[in-house]
């Protein structure tokens, strides 16, 4: 596998489409700081990380929305990958569907949402966007 973040989203957004409840990923530091940023922001209801095998796995309890049975996930997307990486400086940091959406960043201070990155004026590639 030579993209293993946009393997992540791909199981989630498979996950939601199928309207599973639980979706099991398997770990790195990477996608647990996606994973804490997904929960801080209300997209992801849950998550547990655990210890089993030599990496571990991530286990996402996905939120949905019990009258119309809508994930409160409707779109990720991969922004930068390994054939082509996008960065972007803080001035220039993309507006997910006008501030209603987050991007997802990798910057020199770790992993953050676009807002974050705005504020303490650090720029660094742009991993996803969800909305």
């Amino acid at each position: 596998m030579t993209d293993p973040i946009a393997d992540y989203l791909t199981r989630v957004r498979n996950a939601i489409k199928a309207k599973h409840r639980v979706v099991e990923i398997p770990a790195s530091n990477l996608k647990k700081e996606i994973t804490k940023i997904l929960f801080e922001k209300g997209y992801i209801l849950n998550f547990k990380f655990e210890d089993d095998g030599p990496q571990g796995t991530i286990k996402l309890a996905l939120k949905y929305d019990p009258q119309t049975r809508e994930s409160a996930i409707r779109h990720l997307s991969r922004v930068s990958r390994p054939g082509l990486r996008k960065y972007s400086g803080y001035r220039e940091m993309p507006r997910v569907i006008n501030g209603l959406g987050i991007a997802i960043v990798s910057t020199s201070k770790g992993v953050m949402t676009d807002k974050e990155a705005s504020t303490l004026k650090i720029g660094g590639e742009v991993l996803c966007y969800v909305y």
